[in-house]
């Protein structure tokens, strides 16, 4: 499929079945209350639905196939689960140039909020059921889709970390706040990296490089960027080298929505960036994050707003605007 061909917002025929990607990773318990909760407001809609079950293994690939068949249909996929679950079908459906919905399940939310997608379960599939797809800006590192950021560093290693201590200790929010506070007071090492950014090269040295695509998270911790996101721009972080009180003042700081005010914090917007690692062994293969999902990508890594949109069914924003579109790389 072209460019040209999926720019074009998808006519949903309101009498297809849509397909409903869930992670089965979620219990027994879990997975009941979801099948229940979908199946309850088809019903009350008169719309029809198919609940695909998938293993994390294999959720890539069944996400693939049910935005093939949205496709197929003029229907939609819908993502049911939490970042990296959306993240996945998020994948698939650019690819495809199908609509997209989504069920959001996690905790902060941050893509569905943006985009007007209630936390409840109830009112996310009525506004699904309701509404119309909307073009809306993603990010791509290398050619991965991410929605809300993607980042280097010490991000990639505090994600990393807080899922082996959810594995030993058991998942909570209080396992998760001393799963952190142990990366952020550990010993940490320094990217040393090459970045182009338009016509400007430079060589840094910082512990993370966080690059955001979300209005709303930006504007939490408060960086100045946050209006130019979702508007054709991404925007970077980068944090001087500094030590482990100094940056457990800066988690503080982001808490209280002052972060953008500290010395130590550089951010920037763009369109396109690409970043070389200048150590030898980090040269082939760098850790990455995207979505809260962490993995490895080949050097360079190449951050840039995607050259097409994601197609989200989502509400009618406040001042009547119709969505965002992708802006050029």
């Amino acid at each position: 499929m072209s460019d040209a061909q999926s720019s074009r917002v998808p006519d949903l025929d309101r009498a297809a079945t849509l397909l409903f990607v869930i992670n089965a990773a979620s219990g027994h318990h879990a997975v009941d209350a979801t099948r229940e909760l979908i199946e309850s407001a088809l019903r009350t809609n008169g719309r029809s639905g198919e609940l695909l079950f998938a293993r994390p293994q294999d959720l890539a690939e069944v996400a693939r196939q049910a935005a093939a068949t949205a496709c197929t249909r003029r229907s939609a996929v819908v993502a049911v689960g939490g970042d990296g679950t959306i993240n996945t079908v998020a994948q698939a459906a650019y690819a495809q140039g199908c609509a997209m919905g989504v069920l959001p399940q996690g905790t902060f939310n941050y893509f569905a909020r943006t985009h007007g997608i209630p936390g409840d379960g109830a009112q996310a599939l009525q506004t699904l059921l309701d509404c119309e797809p909307m073009a809306v800006q993603v990010g791509l590192i290398n050619e991965r889709v991410f929605l809300v950021n993607a980042s280097l560093g010490l991000y990639p290693e505090l994600l990393q970390d807080r899922e082996a201590w959810k594995a030993r200790f058991g998942r909570s929010r209080v396992v998760a706040f001393a799963a952190a506070l142990a990366t952020l007071l550990g010993r940490r090492r320094q990217l040393r990296l090459r970045i182009e950014r338009g016509t400007t090269v430079r060589d840094v040295s910082t512990p993370t490089l966080f690059i955001g695509n979300n209005r709303l998270q930006f504007e939490q911790v408060g960086l100045a960027q946050a209006g130019a996101l979702d508007q054709g721009c991404l925007a970077a972080v980068m944090l001087r080298p500094i030590g482990s009180m100094a940056m457990l003042w800066l988690l503080l700081r982001g808490s209280f929505g002052t972060l953008g005010e500290a010395d130590s914090v550089e951010s920037v917007q763009f369109q396109r960036m690409l970043v070389t690692p200048r150590v030898p062994w980090l040269r082939r293969r760098v850790k990455v994050a995207f979505d809260g999902e962490v993995g490895v990508m080949r050097a360079p890594i190449e951050f840039r707003v995607a050259p097409k949109p994601l197609y989200l069914i989502k509400p009618v924003s406040a001042d009547g605007a119709t969505g965002q579109s992708g802006g050029g790389a």
